[in-house]
């Protein structure tokens, strides 16, 4: 991989991993459409290790509310209190709704890596992404907040993000969704869905970084994957401070739209190829 690649890579993902189009799908479909001869072992580390990039993004975002949230929960377990303030309650609503994706994640690993090399695979589940998400647009009511999300918002929006791990389905897109279809509003959705991506991205990231270091290309491999950390971290950030803007005043149409274009152009390259 190229310090070009990686920086146009790095850029992809620090747009598409908080917008709902799938920077999974972004990842294996950018290389496939410009015909980049990457490996499949570490093109799949390297687009895991990129995302630790956005995980600093998102956590240098939401700093101050994570640091309500983890101040609430140990004072709350320290007093017996666990669920008493919203916040110490987000912390639980969060360990709830990330579990579904770690039980999804260990017993799937190898077939998800496999899926990393399959574009036709992603271009489908694109298309998957812009239906839920339309249909998540003229059935969500938009009624209720952040301090008003419950256990089975968090169960449902956790299996959306379990089933997330499939390139081409958009984490964002489908937990911002579920929380619309739990008649969340727009910005509540977000919130939740980016608080969210926080554990089950650091999970991610260390599973990557064991694998990389068994690389017998290790060292060669550092400057693009360091190039590729720093320019999705940055983009990240403008992504995250961008979409909680628009979201205030815009639906997911404009991006289920883009999921389906997306996903026609790889089905049309992959016929003619």
């Amino acid at each position: 991989m190229s310090l070009i690649q990686a920086i146009i890579l790095g850029i992809i993902q620090g747009l598409t991993e908080f917008l709902p189009i799938s920077s999974s799908a972004h990842l294996v479909l950018i290389p496939y459409i410009f015909n980049w001869n990457l490996s499949t072992n570490g093109a799949f580390i390297f687009d895991v290790l990129v995302q630790i990039g956005t995980l600093f993004a998102v956590i240098f975002y939401f700093r101050k509310d994570l640091v309500a949230i983890n101040h609430s929960f140990f004072q709350g377990l320290a007093k017996r209190e666990p669920f008493k303030d919203s916040n110490s309650r987000m912390a639980w609503l969060i360990i709830l709704a990330t579990l579904p994706a770690v039980i999804f994640g260990l017993l799937f690993k190898d077939v998800v890596e496999t899926a990393f090399s399959n574009p036709l695979l992603a271009a489908i589940m694109l298309l998957f992404t812009a239906l839920l998400m339309t249909i998540a647009e003229l059935l969500g009511k938009k009624l209720r907040t952040s301090e008003q999300i419950n256990y089975i918002d968090a169960i449902i929006i956790g299996l959306l993000q379990a089933a997330a791990i499939f390139p081409g389905i958009s984490r964002s897109g489908a937990t911002i969704s579920g929380g619309l279809l739990r008649h969340i509003n727009r910005k509540s959705a977000a919130r939740f869905s980016f608080l969210l991506s926080i554990p089950i991205m650091a999970a991610a990231g260390m599973l990557a970084l064991i694998d990389l270091v068994r690389l017998p290309f290790l060292f060669s491999f550092l400057p693009a994957m360091a190039v590729g950390f720093i320019t999705a971290a940055v983009i990240g950030y403008l992504s995250i401070y961008w979409l909680m803007r628009f979201l205030n005043k815009r639906p997911l149409y404009y991006f289920a739209g883009y999921c389906g274009v997306l996903a026609t152009i790889t089905m049309v390259v992959y016929y003619v190829r």
